[in-house]
């Protein structure tokens, strides 16, 4: 069974941000959503705290190290298109170390810094309701 397409799958998601209130975003490849902008984030493995999954997710597209995370919130999306179901619990990291890199090219395709009221188009629904959640802060 896989995760997401044969049954809703739990996934995470980090908002990095930085002092100057931009946030890092990641253009995705593969499905769900190829194409968009994100945030980084995945799977969350069994027995692994989403928190713990959310950092462990960054830091693997990233390069960055990740401190304290703080919850930020929950969203559970539907994507007709891809044919996934996905509900992700989301975090915001403001502690963080290093310069970004990609670090999985087979992944994503770009990373970069942007402001989180006029970000890149198409942005990705997951990284859209992290971004509401974010404003409302």
């Amino acid at each position: 069974m896989k995760p997401g397409v044969d049954l809703p799958g739990v996934g995470c998601g980090l908002v990095i941000r930085r002092p100057d209130g931009h946030v890092l975003l990641c253009r995705r490849m593969k499905p769900p959503e190829a194409g968009h902008w994100s945030i980084p984030g995945g799977k969350v493995d069994a027995m692994e705290p989403s928190a713990q999954a959310a950092r462990r997710e960054a830091e693997e597209e990233t390069g960055l190290r990740i401190g304290a995370v703080d919850p930020l919130c929950v969203t559970e999306e539907i994507l007709t298109d891809d044919g996934q179901h996905w509900v992700s619990l989301m975090y915001l990291a403001r502690d963080f170390d290093g310069e970004p890199r990609l670090m999985e090219p087979d992944a994503l395709s770009a990373l970069g810094w942007f402001d989180p009221v006029d970000p890149p188009r198409p942005l990705s629904v997951f990284a859209a309701r992290a971004l509401e959640a974010l404003a409302r802060r």
